[in-house]
């Protein structure tokens, strides 16, 4: 078991003085879920037990879809939705386009794991996963032999900031995140709001990072710890702002991270592999 899935699991705020107040409203709730296992996950293990250097995927990245797995851990998290009260489940579900997190998404909303008013998914791009570019579906070996001068270079700028060429860095995924965040602040604040996000691993540690107002050096070591697991769920509380001089009148509090209970008390396997694009997270 790793030692971040045994939920709530909260870390301290950073020290980044320069990242300000994004927003002065929040939903009530705010989780956010990583999609249950993929096809894609299962071939990125089979790629790097057999030495491969590419893995061995028909569709694209976008459309590979859950594994026989992934679609028991998202039923199992379903259910763990569906046993609150109908006033404390999301009322509005925003999710990735990519398949995988649609079909978990879905999963949720057919077992009754949601709100009444959250019969409709929100679709939203900004929400996809990490771009890869010319290192979509290669392994580490797979890069070290087809691309050595760009591992040297993530070695030496640091995944946070290294974008390979046509894909980006988590510094990229986080300015999308950004304008997420002032959405939900614009648009899903409202009293008895509950957002509910289904994406993927690198977007549920780059809103962790937003949220919290961590640096690079924390957000990173978070990750260093252990993957985000699949159907694993991070959770946000509304509370009370602290009353110092421009701060928000309201603020999210972490309540859980990497929370994988829902899927443990049904007795599916928790997994955490990183997607098949995201060796070079």
């Amino acid at each position: 078991m790793h030692p971040e899935l045994q939920g709530p699991c909260a870390v301290p705020k950073g020290p980044n003085t320069q990242n300000f107040p994004m927003s002065t409203s929040w939903p009530e709730y705010l989780w956010i879920v990583r999609h249950g296992q993929s096809a894609g996950n299962v071939a990125r293990d089979l790629a790097h037990e057999a030495g491969m250097s590419v893995i061995d995927i028909a569709e694209r990245d976008m459309d590979v879809p859950l594994s026989a797995l992934g679609k028991r851990q998202s039923s199992a998290l379903a259910t763990w939705f569906a046993a609150m009260p109908m006033e404390l489940r999301p009322t509005s579900v925003m999710v990735s386009p990519y398949l995988r997190a649609r079909q978990t998404a879905q999963i949720l909303s057919d077992t009754g794991g949601l709100h009444p008013s959250a019969a409709q998914l929100l679709i939203d791009e900004r929400l996809r996963e990490k771009e890869f570019g010319i290192l979509d579906r290669l392994t580490r070996a797979g890069i070290a032999q087809r691309y050595p001068e760009q591992a040297e270079a993530r070695l030496r700028t640091g995944k946070f900031y290294h974008r390979p060429p046509g894909g980006e860095s988590w510094c990229d995924v986080i300015l999308r995140l950004r304008s997420v965040l002032d959405t939900i602040s614009l648009h899903y604040s409202h009293p008895g709001s509950r957002v509910l996000i289904v994406a993927h691993q690198v977007v549920v540690l780059c809103l962790r990072y937003l949220i919290e107002h961590m640096t690079e050096q924390d957000i990173l070591a978070i990750d260093s710890k252990a993957d985000v697991a699949n159907c694993s769920v991070t959770e946000y509380a509304l509370a009370s702002g602290s009353g110092a001089p421009g701060a928000d009148a309201t603020s999210l509090r972490l309540v859980r991270y990497n929370f994988v209970a829902p899927v443990e008390n049904a007795s599916a396997p928790v997994t955490s592999s990183p997607d098949a694009s995201v060796a070079p997270r």
